[in-house]
């Protein structure tokens, strides 16, 4: 496997859909990719063209602009409250309490599956990733866990037991209409369990960490709110939630020089990438006002993350909740969170001071 670490060649890769597949799956191990990828097993994420564009177009649905715009004031009201019980607490785990809030109890509502569903999807999410590296004893273990996960999706995430109206609920709509083939939901439906929480939670953790520990930076939170954005992008660009995935080489290509043969898979490090020298000045530095808007946290091209509008919804309205209620906030040193996939933290001591 070639391991490609450099900002403008995993750029060029993740681009580059044509020559370096996900249809074959994004994971290191065989196995994995032949139980996520093929006929009624993808998502948007291991697939092409045009298949890749039929399921985007259904699960991006409540995703896109006017989705988000819909669910936007129960976004703000949750954080409003998530924050009023931050002030009353003061002392809280920053990952458990506040950054695992609003995707634990908005997105799994959003999502609309049965109740054994919502309490064990942390868990389902974590496994997917886990065995997406190496088969090592988090991927090992994690095997059972998916196949759980795809045997509660066949037989009880299902039309009679979901939310009416819900996520998943509106992707058998979807397939009653004609959109997508019935069989393709259970795989589809998966997007929403993983990624929607994970890269979130992760995500939130990272920025919480560097605002408390840049204490500048969060003052000029609190003078310029329209720096929110950038501190969100900076966040993800210092410590990019996903490490890696992988591609598989359709034919002989160059990438950087290196000649990579057809049958080969190519292995892209986004932490690495965003943290290259050669594309910004002082990398390992926390700077909201830095030019970051081309970070690939999210990935590049076309298989960006589908929820990336919304996590950053959920940041956003935290931020701005805190920056109201909230004069700083501390945080010990957290605990790392232990996947083959992901990079966060699993518990983060956090002191609130209300302004």
């Amino acid at each position: 496997m070639w391991v490609v670490a450099r900002y403008d060649d995993v750029k060029a890769v993740l681009g580059n859909w044509q020559t370096l597949t996900t249809a074959k799956g994004v994971a290191m191990e065989p196995k994995v990719n032949e139980a996520t990828s093929g006929p009624g097993r993808a998502n948007s994420l291991t697939s092409d063209p045009p298949l890749h564009d039929e399921i985007r177009v259904v699960t991006g649905a409540p995703l896109r602009p006017g989705g988000l715009r819909e669910i936007e004031p129960q976004v703000r009201a949750a954080a409003e409250r998530l924050v009023d019980d931050l002030c009353r607490r003061k002392t809280v785990d920053g990952m458990v309490d506040v950054a695992q809030y609003l995707p634990m109890n908005l997105v799994r509502e959003f999502v609309g599956l049965p109740d054994s569903g919502r309490e064990n999807m942390l868990k389902w999410a974590a496994a997917t990733v886990n065995a997406m590296g190496p088969m090592n004893d988090l991927g090992k273990s994690a095997i059972p866990q998916i196949q759980e996960l795809h045997q509660y999706c066949i037989n009880q995430a299902v039309p009679l037991y979901l939310k009416k109206d819900g996520w998943a609920d509106r992707l058998y709509q979807a397939a009653d209409a004609g959109k997508v083939n019935r069989d393709q939901c259970p795989g589809m439906m998966r997007e929403y369990i993983g990624p929607a929480l994970d890269t979130t939670i992760i995500g939130t953790g990272h920025l919480l960490r560097h605002l408390s520990l840049h204490r500048d930076q969060w003052e000029m939170l609190r003078a310029d709110r329209n720096l929110i954005p950038a501190a969100i992008n900076e966040a993800l660009r210092m410590d990019s939630p996903v490490r890696s995935f992988t591609r598989y080489v359709r034919h002989d290509t160059d990438i950087g020089g290196t000649a990579i043969a057809e049958g080969d898979r190519v292995m892209v490090l986004y932490g690495s990438a965003n943290r290259d020298e050669l594309k910004f000045e002082g990398p390992d530095r926390f700077d909201i006002t830095r030019a970051n808007r081309d970070q690939i946290a999210f990935g590049h091209g076309l298989h960006t993350c589908g929820g990336m509008h919304l996590a950053k919804l959920e940041i956003t309205a935290l931020l701005e909740a805190m920056l109201d209620r909230i004069d700083y906030f501390e945080t010990d040193e957290p605990t790392i969170c232990l996947n083959n996939t992901l990079r966060g933290y699993e518990a983060m001591p956090m002191r609130v001071f209300a302004a």
